[in-house]
Order: structure tokens, then C-alpha cells, then sequence
């Protein structure tokens, strides 16, 4: 009992000794331990506006890096659809803006996006697909029974794969420095990418759209004789190149509307679509002024291939 007491004691009198070294002032609150701030936020959202989807896909579907600094990652953002840029047999292109709020010591930050989305199987129309999708393999083989036999999941299985052979191909020729947009992220049959813009916060013309200097003119046809040797270089051609798919942002020109690249040694008509493309930038050319002799370029670009 005695040594029980004892213990008892001289716990007592280390604790007494303690608050004397310490004093009262000293001793914090646990309270003050843990101190958060919090940002109220509105989770209301228009119906033309969703939370971003940049974190729903796998990484595999997100652009490549490194990344543009423009590019919005952050899972607070907001997507609003501002309007169409485009309709087409099929898919049609949205505007859309990312956008995220300052939240705490990070900046507000927002981007413009060209969102392309493929039609759904009862209203899409691929009137080239068989000829464009030649020398392509689709690994799951009941997929490619529906898609033989045009089943309702055989056109939904097909508009995907148009969705992801764009991302495929902007990814591969934006690596290889070929002049397309940026590919965002692609999330079924919708393909997010960099907006071509005017530089006064339109949309960028189509190269046929515009009546360029003939010292812009010989630029214009520089920039795309080195995206289509690229191009080529990679074993493709775009396989509907003409004008109309070339955007003309000021002193630059980007391709776009990539989904039918074609292989030009894996397709039997792969050399057939770069002729093809070959005769129709030419014509353009040579109709405002600057002499291109298709045959030459033709020559130029399987120089690229072989």
C-alpha cells in the first residue's frame, strides 16, 4: 500500500512542477490545432453547363504532355456550352468554355474548347467509312460482327471508334510537330480540343475563306507541304484534305478534321487518298496565283514514305 502512495505522490508532484515550468499561458488549445477556412460555392448549374470531365477519363484519354499551360485540369472547373461552330454528316462542333474560379492562393484560369461530337446511330451518315477504315482492326470480335452486320451497338461501336481514331491521330501528329490542335481529352463519342480562334475571339476561317498576300500565300503552302511531309513521314496522308479542313489562324495554318487518316501503305487505296490530297491542295494553290505542281508534291511526299 505504502509504495502505491508513494507513486501516487510523485506523479502528482512532476505534474504540479510542470505547470510551473509552463505556466497556464503556454498551453495551447487543441482547438487551434486545426483551423480551416471554407469558400462557399454555388453547385448550381445552368443547362448549358456540367462539371468538367477531365478527371472522368482514363489518363490515356487525356492530351498528351507536356501539356499547353492553357490546358484546365482542375476538378472544380465548369464546362459551358457557348453555341455550334459547325454541323456536318457525322458529328457536329461545339464551343465550349472550361473554366475554373480563383480558390484560395490559385488563380482563376479558363480556356476555350472546340468540342466535337459524333452523331448518335440514328443520325449518322458515314458515307466514306468503308473506303477511309480499310487495313483498321477492331480487337473486340463481337464488335466487329455488329458492326458488319450495322447493328444498333455495331453504329454505336463505330462512332466511337471514328471518335478515337481523331484522338489517335491528333495525338500522334501533334507529337511528331505536324500543325493540328491540341487534343484535350476524349470521352466516348466526344473529342475535346484546342480552339482555333481569330485572334479577336472568333473562330479561325477556312484556308478557302481567305484572299491571302502572295508572300503569305508561299508561308501558307511552306507550313503545309511540312505538315503533309510529316504527315507522310508517319506512314499517313489525311485522306480529305482540301481547303475546307485547313484553318487559317493568321500567319499560321492548322489541319483539322482528322478521323479518315489514312494509312497509305496499309490501305489499298492509301496512295489513291494522298494523290488525292495532293490535287486538291495544288488546285487551291495555283488558283491564287502560286504555280504547285501536284505531281511534284506527290513525289515530294512518298520521298517521306519509303
Amino acid at each position: 500500500m505504502s509504495s502505491e502512495y508513494e507513486r501516487s505522490d510523485t506523479y502528482s508532484d512532476l505534474d504540479n512542477r510542470w505547470a510551473d515550468f509552463t505556466s497556464d499561458e503556454s498551453q495551447p488549445d487543441p482547438a487551434d490545432a486545426y483551423v480551416f477556412q471554407f469558400h462557399s460555392i454555388d453547385e448550381e448549374l445552368g443547362p448549358d453547363q456540367r462539371w468538367s470531365t477531365w478527371l472522368d477519363v482514363e489518363r490515356g484519354c487525356r492530351g498528351p504532355e507536356p501539356r499547353p499551360s492553357w490546358v484546365v485540369t482542375e476538378q472544380a472547373a465548369i464546362d459551358t456550352e457557348l453555341g455550334v461552330l459547325k454541323t456536318g454528316k457525322e458529328a457536329d462542333v461545339f464551343l465550349l468554355e472550361r473554366a475554373v474560379e480563383a480558390i484560395g492562393d490559385n488563380p482563376a484560369k479558363s480556356s476555350l474548347l472546340a468540342a466535337k461530337r459524333y452523331r448518335t446511330e440514328e443520325h449518322r451518315s458515314f458515307h466514306r467509312s468503308t473506303a477511309y477504315a480499310e487495313g483498321r482492326r477492331t480487337r473486340n470480335s463481337r464488335d466487329s460482327r455488329a458492326m458488319a452486320k450495322k447493328t444498333a451497338h455495331g453504329r454505336s461501336v463505330a462512332a466511337g471508334q471514328w471518335a478515337y481514331a481523331e484522338w489517335d491521330a491528333l495525338n500522334r501528329l501533334w507529337k511528331a510537330g505536324v500543325p493540328v490542335p491540341y487534343p484535350v481529352q476524349v470521352d466516348g463519342t466526344e473529342l475535346l480540343m484546342e480552339f482555333i480562334d481569330d485572334g479577336e475571339g472568333g473562330a479561325a476561317p477556312r484556308l478557302a475563306q481567305v484572299r491571302p498576300s502572295k508572300e503569305l500565300l508561299c508561308e501558307y503552302f511552306e507550313q503545309l507541304r511540312g505538315g503533309m511531309r510529316e504527315l507522310a513521314r508517319a506512314g499517313l496522308a489525311h485522306g480529305d484534305l482540301s481547303p475546307y479542313n485547313v484553318l487559317a489562324q493568321g500567319e499560321r495554318i492548322v489541319m483539322i478534321d482528322l478521323p479518315q487518316v489514312v494509312d497509305i501503305v496499309g490501305n489499298p487505296k492509301g496512295m489513291d487518298f494522298l494523290m488525292r490530297d495532293c490535287h486538291n491542295m495544288a488546285t487551291w494553290f495555283t488558283n491564287r496565283g502560286l504555280e504547285v505542281d501536284e505531281q511534284e508534291l506527290f513525289a515530294d511526299l512518298l520521298s517521306m514514305v519509303f
